[in-house]
C-alpha cells in the first residue's frame, strides 16, 4: 500500500466519496458528509486504505455508523465483487498450501495490507439489504475458524433474490470471486 497521500490525492478522494455518498443517500440516511468528512481528515491512515477500496475498484461507501464506537462504516459498494480483488484465494495458508498455478494473493493478506477487514456472513447481509450485490459474481467472507481448519473457506453471493453462503477449499481461486472490505472510521 502507498505510504501517505498527497494533499491533492486526499481532496480528490474526498470529492469521489462524497459524490457517491450524495447519490445513494438510502445507504446511510441520518448520516452528514461533513461529519464524516472531519472524521476522514483527521485520520489520514484510514483514507490511505480507502484509497486502496478504491483503487481496487470497490466503490466504498458509508453505509452506517457505530455510536457505541463513534466510528463511520465504510463498505465496498460496488455492485460486483471489487475487480481489483478477484482471482484469490482465501488466506496465506491457503496461498502456501497450492503448489502449482498459484494466485497472485489472497483475500485475506490484501485485506491487511489495505488495513480493512473482510466481511463477515452478518455484515454480507446487511450489505445486501442496501441494493443487489454479487449477482454476478460472488465475494469471500470471514470464515469460521472450525470450517477454516478443515481447509474449507466461506464465499457468499446473490442469486434468486437470496443471499447464499457457500464453502470451498480455501486454496481455490477464481476470475468472479474477491472479496468485500469494512474499514471503521
Amino acid at each position: 500500500m502507498k505510504k501517505e497521500l498527497t494533499i491533492e490525492q486526499q481532496e480528490e478522494l474526498l470529492k469521489i466519496l462524497e459524490i457517491r455518498f450524495e447519490k445513494n443517500m438510502s445507504r446511510h440516511k441520518d448520516i452528514k458528509w461533513d461529519k464524516v468528512e472531519e472524521k476522514l481528515k483527521a485520520n489520514t491512515s484510514k483514507l490511505r486504505s480507502l484509497d486502496e477500496m478504491e483503487r481496487t475498484e470497490g466503490e466504498p461507501d458509508v453505509i452506517g455508523y457505530d455510536k457505541n464506537k463513534n466510528e463511520y462504516l465504510f463498505v465496498d459498494c460496488a455492485a460486483e465483487s471489487p475487480k481489483g480483488r478477484r482471482s484469490i484465494c482465501y488466506d496465506h495458508e491457503a496461498l502456501e498450501k497450492r503448489k502449482e498455478n498459484k494466485p497472485a494473493n489472497s483475500a485475506i493478506n490484501m485485506a491487511e495490507e489495505m488495513g480493512i477487514e473482510i466481511l463477515d456472513e452478518t455484515q454480507y447481509r446487511e450489505l445486501q439489504k442496501l441494493g443487489k450485490f454479487d449477482a454476478k459474481t460472488s465475494s469471500w467472507i470471514k470464515t469460521p475458524s472450525e470450517i477454516r481448519k478443515l481447509g474449507g473457506a466461506v464465499f457468499s453471493d446473490f442469486r434468486y433474490n437470496t443471499v447464499f453462503v457457500y464453502h470451498n477449499g480455501a486454496d481455490s481461486y477464481y476470475a468472479a470471486r474477491g472479496f468485500r472490505g469494512i474499514l471503521r472510521v
